[in-house]
């Protein structure tokens, strides 16, 4: 995979991802609208179609996409230390609020209203229309491309299921492995990929250092083996130790983590059937904690943290939030060294540029429903959507601004 020739450091992963986490608002598929425009767009540490190849990993593998798209961004730079650094980044923000907020904190929102909640819904609605435009001419230059992109898009939107999307995904590869085995057109080099030719040729011409060296097939196949082992000895160890309240918070969050396709929204059954059908939080409890996390920038994942925090106060939020992202971590590190040895194929290069255009579909799709339906409420609604847009557009405005100008108009206009 196409990476920088001198990877970031820990600590410049950490933060890249920290700001991230602070600022990305809006779900998963905005989530990876603010990573390309960061990762891509303004630190080319990764070019538009490797980025594009992680993105299609992620989402046919269960788990939050989104989170898993950083850590593996992160591994692939860094190994194992990156991949950790860019989850905590990221996650750390929104899984923090999520405990406060089960610890009472949260009662604060109720002093601003939610006009600035509506606010950031339209910032994710802008930040969403920017990647699609961007994504669009990048991945689908051409005409067969472009229609690939159209009927991807049309499909999830008539058959609104989880299964679509890897549907989609797997047919719009097919549909490249079969079509498109050559670029229409040919793509300009990245910034990236011009630093990392530059410093080929003062090398030489050597290759520019690969960072984040990856696991051999054994140690893919080790992971595999603990994500399957993971999932059948938890819920074992929860019925040996009953009286354990960790081991069964671990349980019921690993298993939601490694059953969930789709995304964050996903997981709200699994999760409602293993906190209050037993009775271990209220349905009051439950959706509150819910509602809040579509105020909180970072994974909607974090979730789980408001309710271990109910349960087992700050250590059992802290404990929830590690055991529900873990099985999606682990599934990533383990495919990656396998989706290397593939991309490199001719044949399965030529699937990528139909599983790309999937992608771009995809995006297209979440923008038109449900995440674009909040542009369209009224007219102010419309306007503000309109000049987020824009803004984005702009090459010097960065999109924290957007978020916090977004937030504030919200505030000020009120909800829709």
């Amino acid at each position: 995979m196409f990476l920088v020739a001198t990877p970031p450091t820990i600590p410049q992963i950490f933060l890249a991802a920290l700001r991230l986490g602070c600022t990305s608002f809006g779900g998963p598929i905005a989530h990876l609208a603010y990573f390309r425009r960061d990762y891509v767009e303004r630190r080319g540490w990764i070019d538009e179609p490797h980025y594009a190849d992680l993105v299609a990993l992620c989402q046919f593998l269960p788990g939050p996409a989104s989170s898993q798209t950083g850590f593996g961004l992160g591994y692939l730079w860094r190994g194992w230390a990156g991949g950790i650094a860019a989850w905590i980044g990221f996650t750390l923000p929104s899984a923090a609020l999520m405990i406060a907020f089960a610890l009472g904190a949260g009662k604060l929102s109720a002093l601003l209203g939610t006009g600035w909640l509506h606010g950031l819904k339209l910032a994710a609605v802008a930040v969403v229309a920017q990647a699609v435009l961007a994504m669009w001419r990048s991945l689908a230059p051409d005409a067969p491309r472009s229609a690939l992109v159209v009927a991807s898009a049309a499909a999830l939107l008539l058959l609104p299921f989880v299964w679509m999307q890897l549907a989609v995904i797997a047919i719009g590869a097919a549909v490249g492995f079969a079509f498109f085995g050559r670029p229409a057109v040919d793509r300009a080099p990245s910034p990236g990929e011009e630093r990392a030719n530059a410093a080929q040729s003062e090398n030489g011409g050597a290759r520019a250092p690969r960072p984040g060296s990856f696991r051999t097939f054994r140690t893919s196949a080790i992971l595999l083996a603990v994500f399957v082992a993971l999932l059948v000895a938890l819920p074992a160890i929860g019925r040996i130790t009953p009286y354990s309240p960790a081991a069964a918070l671990a349980d019921k969050c690993y298993r939601a983590g490694a059953l969930v396709f789709g995304g964050g929204h996903v997981v709200l059954p699994l999760l409602e059937r293993e906190f209050v059908a037993p009775g271990a939080l209220s349905s009051e409890q439950f959706l509150a904690g819910y509602g809040a996390a579509q105020a909180m920038p970072g994974p909607l994942f974090s979730f789980a943290g408001s309710l271990g925090a109910s349960t087992s106060g700050v250590l059992g939020g802290a404990w929830a939030t590690l055991w529900i992202f873990l099985p999606g971590l682990l599934l990533v590190a383990a495919v990656l060294p396998f989706w290397q040895t593939l991309r490199r194929d001719a044949r399965a290069q030529a699937a990528l540029r139909g599983a790309n255009a999937a992608v771009v579909g995809l995006l297209l799709a979440a923008l038109i429903h449900p995440i674009g339906a909040a542009a369209f409420g009224d007219w102010r609604s419309a306007a503000l959507t309109a000049v987020a847009f824009l803004a984005l557009l702009a090459p010097r405005v960065p999109v924290w601004a957007v978020v916090a100008g977004s937030a504030a108009a919200g505030f000020l206009i009120g909800p829709a």
